[in-house]
């Protein structure tokens, strides 16, 4: 009987902890699901704030854009005043003559234009040298080429005046000869003739033939002379000549 008893109180005991463990997860249950639905509407109020949040963020974003980019427009105008500033005194320097971009060059420049006028100037001597000195061979071969051109001319008028006066000779001798033919021929003739003849011919006079001959050959002897001179031959032929004649 203690025994049963015994028993029993243990199913009893395990009976009432079920109980109590099934009346504890139905508690634990409803406080979930409270729990649940709390934050499920504490999520629909957060996300409603988080839109409001991003729209209110998404306006003062662009209003910070459209700063910004005013401040940009702003300071890039500003920028470019300054640079047109600083470039317009740049400018009034350079035609000043004030500006270190512009005095650098152009000392290079002014060096490099002294070297070039300085080989200029050489060059241009070296020129005028060489000029003088081709002119000075051109005159020196002119009077080269006339002292040839004159020795050759004074050799062929030489050479010609001799000819003709070998002619002339030989012209005055068979003169010389007809003229004693003549001459004798006339004396045997007028031994002939009556001298109170009328029809007595004159005899043929050859003295126009011989002064001919003889003013010949004195211009032929005067032209040999002027030839042969030294400075002045033609004028002294000539001259020679218009005394004779």
């Amino acid at each position: 009987m203690p025994v049963h008893s015994r028993g029993d109180k243990k199913e009893t005991n395990h009976h009432d902890e079920m109980e109590v463990d099934y009346a504890e997860n139905e508690g634990s249950s409803s406080e979930d699901e409270d729990t649940e639905s709390s934050s499920v509407s504490e999520d629909g109020d957060s996300s409603e704030m988080d839109d409001e949040d991003c729209e209110r963020r998404r306006m003062e974003c662009l209003d910070e854009m459209s700063n910004l980019e005013k401040q940009f427009t702003d300071l890039k105008d500003q920028l470019y005043k300054e640079r047109l500033s600083q470039v317009d005194a740049k400018l009034q320097e350079v035609i000043a003559g004030k500006a270190p971009e512009y005095l650098e060059p152009l000392a290079t420049l002014q060096e490099n234009m002294q070297i070039r006028t300085k080989v200029a100037g050489i060059y241009r001597e070296l020129c005028l040298e060489s000029v003088k000195n081709k002119y000075e061979c051109e005159i020196q071969a002119s009077r080269q080429h006339c002292e040839s051109e004159k020795l050759l001319l004074y050799d062929t008028v030489q050479s010609e005046l001799e000819e003709k006066i070998r002619r002339l000779e030989e012209d005055r001798h068979s003169i010389d000869i007809t003229s004693e033919l003549w001459n004798d021929e006339l004396q045997s003739r007028k031994k002939r003739k009556d001298p109170f003849s009328p029809d007595k011919k004159k005899p043929v006079v050859v003295s126009d033939i011989l002064s001919h001959t003889l003013w010949i050959f004195t211009l032929c002897s005067a032209l040999k002379i002027a030839v042969s001179s030294v400075g002045g031959g033609h004028a002294a032929a000539h001259d020679a000549a218009a005394v004779h004649i």
